[in-house]
């Protein structure tokens, strides 16, 4: 478990790189929607793996060479951004979950549950809005 300072370096670094990858002009990152949805950083600082979602997943192979030519650009530019004493160097890792939770969901509409005629109206309700939360995420 991260502690909190680690959990905070975790957000800012996520933020920046977010923000930093809508200026990288390679192609193969350019040519579809990136998200960095996670970063994970070692106790050190010296390694930041860092989850990427890909909205194209044809074109993810290519994005993730673009993001790792790019990497020392990203990784210089944190630093300057960032007052670190070491700049964590980037490991790209694809993020699944957005994919994953689409499944879950799709899984879960198949099945055929009945109805039960004694649940409170608040019941249903909540349902309602997890199942809407859900399909935001």
């Amino acid at each position: 478990m991260p502690s909190n300072r680690i959990g905070r370096i975790n957000e800012e670094i996520q933020r920046e790189l977010s923000d930093l990858l809508r200026s990288v002009k390679d192609p193969r990152v350019q040519k579809t929607m990136v998200s960095v949805t996670r970063v994970d950083t070692t106790a050190d600082l010296r390694f930041a793996k860092v989850y990427v979602s890909v909205y194209d997943k044809e074109q993810s192979k290519e994005v993730f060479k673009g993001l790792k030519a790019a990497g020392g650009f990203l990784r210089h530019e944190l630093a300057n951004r960032l007052s670190l004493r070491h700049t964590p160097e980037l490991v790209w890792a694809e993020d699944h979950s957005i994919t994953y939770g689409a499944r879950i969901l799709d899984i879960l509409s198949t099945l055929d549950i009945p109805k039960d005629e004694e649940s409170s109206e608040e019941e249903q309700a909540a349902a309602q809005e997890a199942a809407d939360h859900e399909e935001d995420a």
